[in-house]
């Protein structure tokens, strides 16, 4: 369904259970990211009411998610630590076309917002499927069918306002990049990293 090019490494479990803390803490802002993209998007692509209310809701949902990780943090007697720099959001942006048309810019945000949930939704059905917690594995679940929707949402939007831009071609090519950046991620405990 996910369209990913490289899967990741499944042995990527085993080092986020070294680390459940930082694991967790680097999960919690991912969700805030997250939440802060769709806060963007309504303010750059006002014109699209169906987006704007979208968006609306999944600022919501992405703080309630960060606010799920923060509990989680807080129920294992952790406390969340800084923010890290994400080199694979860095890394993807590098791609995005810039400039062009209006509607461009609005393909390339709402592919990007794509692409991350996939591989997001990816790393949480590993972590579902694979973490020795069961609590984890319960909780990972429930996230993984969220990002699932926000996939599926950010790239029927692109589709939907796109007339122009061939969307199809597009996302091939974000697939084909997002899996040349793969060889260096999956090392760390970090949910892209």
């Amino acid at each position: 369904m996910l369209g990913l090019k490289l899967p990741t490494d499944p042995r990527w479990v085993d080092i986020v259970e070294k680390n459940i803390e930082e694991i967790l803490t680097d999960h919690a802002y991912c969700e805030q990211k997250a939440a802060t993209n769709a806060i963007t998007v309504i303010v750059n692509f006002p014109e699209y009411p169906d987006v704007v209310e979208a968006m609306a809701e999944l600022v919501k949902e992405e703080i309630e998610h960060f606010q799920m990780v923060h509990n989680e943090l807080l129920k294992r007697g952790y406390q969340l630590g800084r923010e890290r720099k994400d080199e694979y959001i860095h890394d993807l942006l590098a791609f995005l076309i810039k400039g062009g048309s209006r509607e461009q810019q609005f393909v390339e945000k709402m592919l990007f917002g794509a692409m991350v949930e996939a591989r997001s939704c990816e790393r949480f059905r590993l972590l579902s499927e694979n973490i020795s917690d069961p609590e984890l594995r319960v909780f990972y679940r429930e996230l993984m069918e969220s990002e699932a929707r926000h996939y599926v949402m950010f790239l029927n939007f692109a589709k939907k306002h796109a007339t122009t831009i061939d969307v199809d071609q597009r996302w091939k090519d974000f697939l084909q990049y997002e899996a040349t950046l793969m060889d260096k991620y999956g090392k760390k405990e970090t949910i892209h990293g």
